[in-house]
C-alpha cells in the first residue's frame, strides 16, 4: 500500500523540476479557492482488474491508434505497488507490457511538457540578452539553477552570472543545447528494459525505472563489483522523480554527449526527433555498448514504441493514480483522501506542486 499523505508530499518536491530549474512562483499566489482550482481527482485502484477496466473506460487500452496517441489521459501514477511484481508474473506478457506502457507514457509526456516550458523561458532570455535588455531577477535565478543542474557551471560560478551579456548568452545557448525533449518511444523502451516493465526489485522498492547508478546511497545490487566501489542503483520516492533523474542524466552527463549531438543535428536539420535514431547515441548507457543499443532498438521496434514519439495529452486536468494491493487498502486510501480534501490539505499539497 502506498500512503497517500506520503506520496503527495513527496510529489511536491519531485515535480518542482523536470530536467531544469525550480519554479520561482511566490507560494502566496498558489490557488486555493475551489472556484478557481477545481478539486483534484485522485484515482485509487485495488488490483489489475480495476486498472484494466478503467483503462478501457478511458479508451486507453487495446490496439494503439494514431487517434489514441493524440488523446493520452493526463494521469500520473504515484508509486509502484509491491503487489505489481507478483501480479505481473501471473498475467499474460502482452497485458503486463500494455499496463506498463499505458501508465509510463503520461510521465514521459509530462516531463517533455515541462522541458518545453523551460526551453521557452530560456529562449525568451536569449532574446532579451540579444536585444540588450537586462534579465529580471527571476530569470537569472532560473538560469543559475539550470547552469548547475545541466553541469554548465559549478554552483559558485553560476552565482556570479549576470553582469556579462556575452557570458549569459553562452550559458543560455549551452542550456538550450543540453535541455531538450526526449522521444517518448526511447524513454519507454529504456524504462521497460531497465526495470523489467516495473517488476524489478529496484523498481518496486525504489521506483527506479532506468537503472541509474549512484555511490554510497541507493539500493545495493545483489552482486557488487569491488573494482567499481560502492556502486548502487539510485532510488526515488516517486516514479516521476526517476523520470526526472533520467532526463537530467541524458541532458548533462558527459557520457551522453553523442546522444545530445545527434539530437541537436536532427533538430537543426528540421527533422523529427526519432527514438530509433537517437538510440544510437546511448552506447555508453551500458557496458554492453552497441549490443545494448541493438537490444533497445529491438524492443522499440517489436513493441511499436516509436509510434509514441508524436503522442500528446488530451485537454484535461491532471489526475493522480494510486494503486493498492487489496480492496480494504483501497477503501482506506479513499477515506484518507476525502479527509485531506475536506481539511484542504489535499488541495494545498497539489497547489504547491506547481505543475504548470
Amino acid at each position: 500500500m502506498i500512503p497517500i499523505r506520503f506520496a503527495l508530499i513527496v510529489a511536491v518536491s519531485a515535480l518542482a523540476i523536470a530536467g531544469c530549474a525550480p519554479d520561482t512562483t511566490d507560494k502566496a499566489q498558489a490557488p486555493t479557492d475551489a472556484a478557481v482550482s477545481p478539486p483534484q481527482e485522485v484515482l485509487v485502484f485495488d488490483g489489475v482488474d480495476a486498472i484494466v477496466q478503467w483503462l478501457q473506460e478511458e479508451r486507453w487500452w487495446g490496439e494503439v491508434t494514431e487517434e489514441q496517441l493524440r488523446d493520452v489521459p493526463h494521469v500520473v501514477i504515484t508509486g509502484i505497488a509491491p503487489g505489481w511484481q507478483t501480479a505481473a508474473q501471473d498475467m499474460p506478457v502482452p497485458q503486463k507490457k500494455e499496463i506498463f506502457y499505458r501508465f509510463m507514457l503520461p510521465l514521459v509526456l509530462h516531463a517533455n511538457e515541462m522541458v518545453l516550458d523551460r526551453r521557452a523561458r530560456l529562449e525568451q532570455m536569449a532574446g532579451d540578452v540579444t536585444a540588450g535588455n537586462d534579465l529580471a531577477d527571476e530569470q537569472l535565478e532560473l538560469l543559475r539553477a539550470a547552469a548547475v543542474l545541466l553541469r554548465i557551471r559549478k554552483e559558485e560560478d553560476a552565482e556570479r552570472l549576470g553582469g556579462d551579456p556575452a557570458e549569459l548568452k553562452a550559458v543560455i545557448d549551452e542550456a538550450l543545447y543540453k535541455l531538450d525533449v526526449i522521444p517518448p518511444g526511447l524513454v519507454l523502451g529504456q524504462a521497460a528494459y531497465e526495470s523489467g516493465y516495473g517488476t524489478s526489485r529496484f523498481a518496486v522498492q525504489g521506483n527506479a525505472l532506468f537503472g541509474q547508478w549512484t555511490f554510497g546511497e541507493g539500493l545495493k545490487p545483489a552482486q557488487q563489483r569491488k573494482n567499481l566501489g560502492d556502486h548502487r542503483i539510485a532510488s526515488f520516492d516517486w516514479p516521476f522523480d526517476s523520470v526526472r533523474g533520467y532526463y537530467l542524466n541524458l541532458s548533462s552527463h558527459r557520457a551522453y554527449e553523442d546522444f545530445r549531438q545527434l539530437r541537436a543535428k536532427l533538430r537543426a536539420g528540421g527533422k523529427p526527433l526519432s527514438s530509433l535514431e537517437l538510440a544510437d547515441g546511448l552506447r555508453s548507457y551500458s557496458e554492453r555498448g552497441q549490443a545494448y543499443v541493438d537490444t533497445l532498438k529491438g524492443i522499440i521496434r517489436k513493441n511499436g514504441l516509436d509510434r509514441a514519439d508524436n503522442a500528446a495529452f488530451r485537454d484535461e486536468p491532471m489526475r493522480f493514480v494510486i494503486t493498492a494491493d487489496s480492496e480494504a487498502a483501497a477503501a482506506e486510501l479513499r477515506e484518507e483522501i476525502e479527509t485531506m480534501r475536506t481539511s484542504g490539505e489535499l488541495e494545498e499539497n497539489i497547489a504547491r506542486m506547481r505543475l504548470e
